[in-house]
């Protein structure tokens, strides 16, 4: 039975005495955002019109709190019931697409606590058929319903007729029922999904409580903060960059003539004009069979040119520039302002939690996790993020933590030795590759050393996953820049297997076992398939064995950093000061006050917590 609930001492007696409790927000555009496009999902635009509640199978009760019409609770009652409700570590609360929840009591000061349960999460940790989970857009609550539990649930639409929620009035039935069903049917898939876990994946089941549902809370907390932006130098950098394209296509025309590059220089008119025209050679081809003009072909052909002395070197050097300008602006400029909140001046991205099939992190809206290097690129991309006035951002990330995983599925002594005792062994590698002292390479104010350490880390990241010779001579090529021979490389990955002798037999004896399986997981038993490592398409095999050694690895460390989520927001209660804005793989960023002592507490905390 669903019933309306006005009385928070009613609504507490509901809740009272229940280890667990589903629950779900309505919300709806704040007055400057009335016709707004999707304004009711930002928690900066909207607010929360009511909540409902659910504690067993077919009952709910629905608060309102901020209905333009007909009866609503009281507001501070309903604030402190929330703030109990978030805080009980005595009830698991349940919810589907928690983040969406956790945004909007994070903007009234609260931060749920463990044990939660996200349901749209645990969804993704299911198949849909014999090899595939379900993805983001597979696990709405309105498509699981039907598959897990049976039964249609209204939609947003049909009970609104296109109005904002609290335009409806909250005792009419079909706004109680509409707000109840979500919550009810959320914790009906719980006991389902659960089920599901016993039944085929039980491990998946512990990833759900322990790793994925505290990292749906967090994962709210630093949507609603946002990346803060210096809007003025992305204008100015923009006017730099529009102006160098508009220069080099018109030098680009003036060699070539009146030929349509396009906004990439790759127009099937350009390659028309460098290999029918030009007889230039062809070095790479597309999936259609195409001659192709990546990145990586247009410095194979530059290479060429200038090796041959020929006429178009200095084009392919300007084609090559060019494409880098226009890839920085549209991606890092025009692709960033459109996502400025103009309510926060931020940049608010989709952090997705289970956006890769090793449980790593994806951003989109925009893509956060892929900006240039400091110093790589014409623009200094970095540099437009800027803490706020009398703020700090604070970079902590875990300390080679893929590697030290393989180091721990391998048991190799020497490479546990070298962490035991404070090793480097990405400046090892570096001595290998570029012939400089270790010295020299483990030197974090030496110049180059960033870079050089990234080309080490691709390197052991490589050997680790079984990266052939071709893959690291294209690695070594195309993101360092370095000339290295096919017989170079052989000799690297040769040196790095007979420096770690149990790293090549943890590979062999992973392929082996993932090949008997047809998957592959965690250490905490995150589960991906792989059948077609048995396929008899040599090139097909050799990917998924080289998933088989990735996932174990990858995906470790994606869990070790999403378990380490949930402790920091076990903590935040205590720190409000401390605001976790973006996670790029193995870092997290956060915002602080420019406060002495508060940056010192902080330190001292991470750096006592580290010592444990």
């Amino acid at each position: 039975m669903y019933k309306l609930v006005t009385n928070i001492t009613q609504a507490r007696a509901y809740l009272a005495n229940h280890s667990l409790a589903a629950f779900d927000i309505e919300t709806a555009p704040i007055a400057p955002y009335r016709f707004t496009e999707k304004a009711a999902l930002d928690p900066h635009k909207s607010q929360i019109v009511g909540i409902s509640f659910s504690v067993s199978e077919g009952s709910g009760i629905y608060i309102p709190l901020a209905h333009r019409k007909g009866d609503n609770a009281d507001q501070s009652e309903v604030l402190s019931l929330l703030r109990d409700f978030a805080a009980d570590t005595t009830v698991t609360k349940i919810a589907h697409n928690l983040s969406f929840e956790s945004m909007f009591f994070y903007a009234l000061g609260i931060v749920i606590q463990p044990p939660v349960y996200d349901t749209i999460a645990a969804a993704q940790l299911t198949l849909k058929n014999e090899h595939d989970f379900r993805g983001l857009g597979d696990s709405g609550l309105k498509k699981i319903v039907p598959v897990f539990v049976g039964g249609d649930l209204p939609t947003f639409r049909q009970v609104t007729g296109g109005r904002h929620f609290d335009h409806l009035d909250p005792a009419d039935p079909e706004t109680i029922r509409y707000a109840c069903s979500d919550s009810d049917y959320a914790l009906r898939m719980y006991h389902a999904l659960n089920w599901w876990f016993a039944e085929y994946i039980p491990k998946h089941r512990q990833i759900v409580e322990l790793v994925e549902s505290p990292t749906a809370v967090y994962c709210g907390l630093m949507k609603y903060n946002g990346i803060p932006i210096d809007h003025d130098l992305m204008l100015e950098k923009q006017s730099e960059a529009l102006s160098a394209i508009a220069g080099l296509k018109g030098e680009i025309t003036f060699l070539a003539g009146d030929v349509d590059i396009g906004d990439n220089a790759g127009t099937a008119a350009f390659k028309r004009y460098l290999f029918d025209e030009q007889k230039l050679p062809v070095f790479r081809k597309t999936d259609k069979g195409k001659p192709a003009v990546d990145e990586e072909a247009l410095i194979l052909l530059h290479e060429w040119c200038e090796a041959n002395d020929h006429e178009l070197a200095p084009l392919m050097a300007m084609v090559i520039d060019y494409r880098k300008w226009g890839k920085l602006e549209s991606t890092y400029i025009t692709g960033y302002l459109k996502h400025i909140n103009p309510a926060t001046g931020r940049i608010h991205p989709d952090l997705i939690q289970l956006g890769t099939v090793t449980g790593r992190f994806a951003s989109c809206n925009p893509n956060m996790q892929n900006m240039p290097r400091a110093g790589k690129d014409k623009l200094g991309v970095r540099n437009f993020i800027v803490a706020p006035e009398g703020k700090v951002l604070l970079a902590l990330d875990f300390s080679q933590i893929e590697l030290r995983v393989g180091a721990f599925y391998c048991r190799d002594k020497k490479m546990l030795e070298t962490y035991k005792n404070g090793g480097d062994i990405h400046a090892q590698t570096t001595t290998v590759i570029y012939r400089i002292p270790f010295e020299q390479a483990a030197d974090k104010n030496a110049e180059g050393f960033k870079d050089r350490r990234t080309i080490a880390k691709n390197c052991n990241f490589g050997v680790f996953f079984g990266l052939f010779p071709n893959g690291l001579y294209r690695t070594l090529k195309f993101d360092a820049g370095l000339d290295t021979t096919i017989e170079q490389c052989e000799s690297i990955i040769h040196n790095l297997k007979a420096g770690y002798p149990m790293l090549e037999r943890w590979q062999n004896e992973t392929i082996r076992r993932a090949a008997g399986r047809h998957y592959t997981e965690t250490w905490l038993g995150r589960r991906r398939y792989l059948p077609d490592i048995i396929s008899s398409v040599w090139r097909i095999r050799k990917d998924n064995e080289r998933y088989s050694l990735n996932t174990p690895i990858q995906g470790t460390a994606a869990d070790i950093l999403k378990l380490a989520l949930g402790r920091i927001i076990v903590g935040l209660p205590d720190r409000p000061w401390l605001r976790p804005l973006l996670q790029i793989h193995d870092e997290l960023v956060f915002e602080l006050p420019r406060h002495l002592q508060l940056c010192e507490a902080l330190f001292r905390y991470v750096f006592r917590k580290e010592r444990r």
